[in-house]
């Protein structure tokens, strides 16, 4: 009997290829988005980890200075102490600028401290050159100024040899290194850690980087044992006031955790996906059933188990499943390198400098994503065979039972989707701020919704009859009442269309307001005329500093009415790094910060001055610090704590950032670099003249800047929102192709359900063009009614995500923008979605001959 029900399932799957094909592709597509956007993740969060790994090698702890740095008498005390195994270290991030797109960590090292730390650097020469003992290139370094190693995979791709030179630019100042050896890895891992590393003596670090006497930090290697408990403690009570002692990588995992809630908002959407793909294959195993419901009644009356009908239904689903996530997981890779692309970028933008050359795909993300497919398949399989499970033999063998089921059902489901909708919305609302419990949440609210639809189909199917005949007659009230008589399938359709239409409308509204609240952020915080810096690899308040002889020079260009300076660092405070944003505010400027409710700003102001700070939304979110609190930084005094005047809202950081005058920043950190200066132009004065004079006097310094105006720089931080959210468009046109594949297999459904319907039409004399119009005008009102339930949803789905979601993810808040014509965009996608997938069905039942298909009556 197993080998019959066997071969019974292969031939019904080999005589429906396209019912089975969408199946696969739409799962297929499913699973791709999420793998992709998994390997991009990891793959950026390796390479990051790896350059993290080459950098502090074999180091358990680090001595880090302020903003500045550390004096070289810091490594020299530690010697004299006795700390054997410390290595001094001068490191900066650079640009390739004959290479666009490339970048560097430059790693300033002691050649002959290295070897307890970094065992890697024992470069060799090219193969085409006569060997060199490792010592002596590493000497090489120290005696020769201006030289560097580089990892040899690196330079063959780069086109370099030892002794040819290598361009950089640091901080808009453009360098040259002679590449005096080659850096050789021992293995894959190595290779991927060495890639972008550009390893110099200290001395060639500092001058390159201008921190003449200054280290970045010390490692040190310490024993976890008493001795090495001991050690530490001496080593702290020796160091000087600004200097601190933290584990190896600590910076690293801070950095990495600014990026988790954008990977985790990512991994999120192409969840949905999924989730839509979910419906699809629910859809199709309901259909098969269906199919098959004489036969399957058949084989019941003539005693085939229960079980034996619902291993039936999930093996097959578990083939589909099958094939779909090896599809998708083959197509997850090739998407993962333009995923990685985008996410790459908006890391760059945001957060920290990675370079990633090299896609990583793991076996941990291909299981994920091959449990992701098979489990979503099976899931969604399972109700399909439980009904075809335990439906009674003679119940089987009626075609209506099941949809009179689904009926009578659609109450039920509405009430566990209010339910479930409700829990969903209560999640979002407990305070905590758990953003993997809101991600919960979300995800019930969605299934809520998609639970609800059949009633709503119903519902509304039954409110648009009286009209369609009206306006259409005979043919409109079958196109409507066709919806509900088919509606095991057709609210399937709906609900995965709907919710793929609300998604586009949520995140829609959610970008449209975010990007409304970034263009009034910038309109009230950027005051100045011209604003200038040094280019930078990290577009969020680059740290690259202007030549102090350049700032005065600029400063005193005809013209100028007055300048302001920012100088953006990042210091230990309390709860980890915090970012500082230093204002030398001209006579009567004040930038134009918008402060949160309860907040004077004439208060606050004349408070900063004074020394007290202000702090940006996000950082008072994620550290709990409301005005009146403090805020306890890390200076080259000591520890300080900082009054806490006022909140503003701020969307540069998702980190958050102080915010403190120069004059308070001065007092407490012996770091006196320029990064950015804002100019005023002089009454009556055009600010392109003015800014070409600015070009022509910044021209003879020899450091590259960029100098924009107002307009453009507002224009220039809106370019990188829009590329932020890049990615995100790509998801919802992804999940928006897995939703029109899912109506495609809905109506390919009813096009081979209702072939003898059609029959008889055509039989009574129903043209091959009425039947068209009958069928896409069903397809398009299914398509009308996805969209309409789709508004609530996604206008909800928006509120959520824009006051709890974002909240708890970036830290920020935002009005909701509630743009028409998003909303709009949205319906019209879903009729057009309906209408297109209805294109081949109808043309397919047109076509049909009554006589073929009546043949069995």
């Amino acid at each position: 009997m197993r080998s019959l029900l066997r071969r019974t399932s292969l031939r019904h799957l080999a005589r429906h290829p396209w019912q089975i094909g969408l199946s696969i592709l739409g799962i297929a597509l499913g699973v791709a988005v999420a793998v992709s956007i998994d390997i991009a993740n990891g793959s950026a969060r390796r390479a990051f980890e790896l350059s993290t790994e080459a950098v502090t090698g074999r180091a358990t702890h680090q001595i880090a200075g302020g903003p500045g740095g550390l004096p070289d008498s810091a490594y020299v005390a530690l010697r004299r102490l006795g700390v054997r195994d410390a290595a001094p270290v001068v490191a900066g991030d650079v640009a390739a600028p004959d290479h666009p797109g490339r970048s560097f960590h430059l790693l300033g090292i002691d050649p002959f401290a290295e070897a307890p730390f970094r065992p890697y650097l024992t470069g060799e020469a090219d193969d085409s050159a006569p060997a060199r003992h490792p010592l002596a290139l590493l000497a090489e370094l120290v005696a020769e100024p201006g030289t560097g190693l580089v990892a040899a995979p690196t330079a063959r791709a780069l086109g370099l040899r030892p002794g040819d030179s290598l361009a950089i630019r640091v901080a808009g100042t453009r360098r040259a290194v002679r590449i005096a050896g080659l850096l050789r890895p021992t293995d894959r891992l190595s290779a991927r850690a060495m890639e972008s590393l550009l390893v110099t003596d200290i001395a060639t670090a500092q001058e390159l980087l201008d921190a003449p006497g200054r280290l970045t930090r010390i490692d040190l290697v310490v024993p976890d044992d008493a001795g090495g408990r001991a050690l530490l403690a001496q080593v702290a009570a020796a160091l000087p006031p600004g200097a601190e002692i933290s584990t190896a990588g600590a910076r690293a995992d801070s950095a990495l955790q600014m990026a988790r809630a954008f990977s985790l908002n990512l991994t999120a959407l192409s969840l949905l996906a999924l989730l839509v793909g979910m419906f699809l294959i629910y859809n199709t195993m309901t259909f098969s059933v269906i199919q098959r419901r004489p036969l399957i009644g058949i084989l019941r009356a003539l005693g085939v188990t229960r079980g034996e009908v619902w291993a039936l239904v999930m093996a097959e689903a578990f083939l589909v499943g099958l094939i779909g996530t090896a599809a998708g997981l083959l197509l997850g890779v090739a998407l993962a390198t333009g995923m990685l692309r985008l996410v790459t970028r908006t890391i760059n933008d945001l957060y920290f400098v990675v370079s990633v050359r090299e896609v990583a795909v793991t076996w941990a993300a291909l299981g994920k994503g091959a449990a992701l497919g098979l489990g979503a398949t099976l899931v969604a399989a399972l109700a399909p065979a439980r009904e075809a499970t335990l439906a009674r033999p003679r119940a089987v063998l009626s075609r209506s039972h099941l949809e009179a089921q689904a009926r009578r059902a659609s109450p039920r489901l509405a009430a566990a989707g209010l339910a479930l909708g409700l829990a969903g919305l209560g999640a979002l609302a407990l305070p905590g701020g758990n953003i993997g419990l809101g991600f919960a949440g979300l995800f019930a609210f969605v299934l809520g919704c998609a639970l609800l639809t059949p009633l709503a189909v119903v519902l509304l199917v039954r409110a648009l009859a009286p009209a369609a005949g009206a306006a259409f007659g005979v043919l409109g009230r079958m196109a409507v009442r066709g919806i509900a008589a088919s509606l095991s399938r057709t609210a399937v359709a709906v609900a995965a269309l709907m919710i793929a239409v609300a998604t586009t409308i949520g995140v829609g509204l959610m970008i449209g307001s975010f990007r409304q609240a970034v263009v009034r952020w910038l309109e009230g915080t950027l005051r100045a005329d011209v604003y200038i810096s040094p280019p930078s690899l990290v577009g969020n308040r680059p740290d690259a500093t202007l030549d102090p002889a350049l700032v005065a020079r600029l400063i005193d260009v005809p013209g100028v009415a007055g300048a302001s300076t920012s100088r953006a660092v990042v210091v230990a405070g309390a709860d980890g790094p915090v970012n500082v944003v230093a204002l030398g505010l001209g006579p009567g400027r004040r930038p134009g910060l918008r402060f949160l409710p309860g907040v004077d700003p004439e208060r606050a102001w004349a408070a900063f001055d004074a020394g007290a700070v202000l702090v940006s939304e996000p950082f008072s979110y994620r550290r709990r610090v409301d005005p009146g609190g403090i805020v306890r930084l890390r200076t080259d005094r000591g520890h300080q704590d900082f009054p806490v005047i006022g909140a503003f809202y701020d969307y540069g950081s998702s980190a958050g950032a102080v915010f403190m005058s120069r004059a308070t920043y001065e007092r407490h950190w012996d770091d006196r670099a320029i990064a950015g200066l804002a100019v005023d132009a002089a009454a009556g004065e055009d600010v392109d003249v003015l800014m070409a004079r600015l070009r022509a006097a910044a021209g003879r310094a020899g450091q590259e800047t960029v100098i924009r105006s107002n307009r453009a720089l507002r224009d220039a931080s809106l370019v990188i929102f829009d590329r932020t959210f890049a990615i995100t468009s790509v998801l919802r046109l992804l999940t928006m192709a897995v939703a029109f594949i899912g109506v495609l297999s809905a109506l390919l459904a009813l096009q081979l359900e209702r072939r003898r319907e059609v029959g008889v039409l055509r039989a009574v004399g129903l043209t091959p063009g009425q039947v068209w119009g009958t069928v896409t005008a069903q397809t398009g009102l299914m398509g009308a009614i996805a969209g309409l339930l789709a508004v609530p949803v996604g206008v909800l789905l928006s509120v959520v995500l824009i006051f709890v979601v974002n909240r708890r993810s970036f830290g920020w808040t935002m009005p909701l923008d509630l743009d028409v014509a998003v909303v709009g965009q949205g319906v019209g996608l879903a009729v057009a979605a309906g209408l297109l997938a209805g294109l081949y069905p109808a043309w397919v039942m047109s076509r049909a001959s009554p006589a073929e298909a009546l043949r069995d009556e």
